[in-house]
């Protein structure tokens, strides 16, 4: 335990890794700490409080997930039921898959849908309805139930499902059965609502340090239910402290059954060498760290970095926002740990790689891809390196300008026989994942944050 103040640690950090702007927030013994630094944008200069707005990208997956279990609470909504229950019309490209998938898949990322459809479907109430109509495009990468992979598209169809049985847009839905009976008076998804209050962009660092604002600010409303948030700190910390508790809002109003809030917390499947946790429940990701069970959900935006951990037994939480890529993922990552060691006395340490294998290395060297994305891995002297690209064309056939790709990484494998690996430098330092062999024993497929790429021959 240090006796260095958060404060006195955020301001150390977001200097150190120059960020323009971050504001950090945790709950402790019920009490609100906040640390707020910097900037929201290095061209408009505001400066950043607990009230500030921020992108929140992927937590916005516990908002959809908690908006669907109050209508699973109300009986509106099975978790074993098809989806084709509430989508009649969905199609996808393996038709037993579209038969089949339940709402329980699409909440644990079982449902084997690849990571996101590359499409603007524009920002009117019908964006959502336009999305779910492009799935039938979708590839699957693994059979329906049989695996973890992460899948933006898969939480865009769970927002088509709350549209369905409420009604209403999904915004709309969110706002009224989450945002207002909790009091989250600084969590919009519309522009216009954000744009009339402080807020912050992301930004870019180029090759030679220099920073500038990333555009667009964010992706188009068929989106939103997988990534579209923005929320303020103040606000990411009522909703932690929401889901520590026992179901009711601050105000005193039933907000989800106590049993239901607790099962999303419950260990649904599985993870194998994740970053992300070892397991997933109704969209949290559960990890032991040091003995201890957290669960939690990160997000990125363009540019923009968030993440969000609460410990239940002890009744914790600690939230990390940032406005610049590519520092922003160990800047949130170097904060969480050190809220977890100082205040709870919880050590998060990484594995330690072997030495470098050269029998081993042959083995994985090659290029892999998914829809979005192509993943190279070589050997430079003694050692591995990674690099992840989007893909040439999907740039070329984007209709707004896409995330920087980062610089390669180096990464080792980790002790045993389990085909596992860490990435050892740079933004990505401390991600794990793992490679997948075939029937023949050949290595088939890599993981990484939770996202498949299969072996290019």
């Amino acid at each position: 335990m240090s006796h260095i103040t958060l404060t006195d640690f955020v301001e150390t950090t977001f200097k150190t890794f120059n960020i323009p702007g971050v504001a950090v927030g945790v709950w402790l013994d019920g009490k609100e700490i906040y640390a707020c630094y910097g900037v929201t944008s290095v061209d408009n200069p505001l400066p950043i409080d607990q009230n500030t707005l921020f992108a929140l990208g992927s937590i916005t997956k516990s908002f959809t997930a908690t908006t669907l279990m109050r209508l699973v609470a109300e009986g509106k909504v099975e978790l074993n039921a098809p989806v084709r229950r509430y989508i009649p019309e969905l199609q996808l490209k393996d038709t037993q898959a579209a038969d089949k998938v339940t709402v329980l898949n699409l909440l644990n990322h079982t449902s084997g849908l690849d990571w996101r459809v590359n499409a603007d479907t524009g920002e009117g109430d019908d964006a959502l309805e336009r999305y779910v109509a492009k799935m039938a495009e979708v590839d699957l990468i693994a059979p329906l139930g049989s695996r973890v992979s992460y899948s933006q598209a898969g939480y865009n169809l769970l927002g088509r499902i709350i549209e369905k049985v409420t009604g209403q847009t999904f915004d709309r839905a969110v706002a009224s059965l989450v945002f207002e009976p909790l009091g989250l008076s600084h969590s919009f998804f519309a522009r216009d609502d954000i744009m009339t209050r402080r807020f912050a962009v992301g930004h870019d660092r180029s090759q030679d340090g220099t920073l500038s604002i990333a555009r667009p600010w964010r992706h188009s409303r068929g989106d939103n239910p997988g990534g579209g948030i923005a929320s303020s700190t103040a606000d990411l910390l009522r909703w932690g402290r929401f889901h520590l508790g026992d179901g009711h809002a601050e105000s005193g109003i039933r907000v989800l059954p106590t049993h239901v809030l607790h099962q999303m917390k419950d260990s649904t499947a599985e993870l194998r060498a994740s970053t992300l946790g070892d397991a997933i429940g109704l969209c949290w990701f559960l990890r032991d760290v040091d003995g201890v069970r957290t669960a939690g959900h990160g997000g990125s935006a363009n540019g923009q970095f968030s993440e969000l951990l609460i410990v239940p037994e002890r009744n914790f939480a600690v939230i990390s926002l940032t406005n610049a890529g590519p520092d922003g993922i160990p800047f949130n990552q170097e904060v969480v740990r050190w809220a977890l060691e100082n205040y709870l006395g919880i050590i998060d340490r990484d594995p330690e790689p072997i030495s470098f294998d050269a029998a081993r290395a042959q083995e994985i060297v090659g290029n892999y891809e998914n829809e979005m994305m192509t993943f190279t891995i070589d050997t430079v002297g003694a050692g591995l390196r990674l690099e992840v690209l989007i893909k040439p064309e999907i740039r070329a056939a984007a209709d707004q300008e896409l995330p920087q790709d980062y610089a390669p990484f180096a990464f080792g494998l980790l002790p045993g026989d389990k085909d596992e690996y860490i990435i050892t430098d740079g933004a990505l330092k401390g991600q794990r994942g793992f490679f997948t062999r075939g029937t023949s024993g050949v290595v088939v497929g890599v993981d990484l944050a939770g996202r498949l790429f299969s072996r290019v021959q």
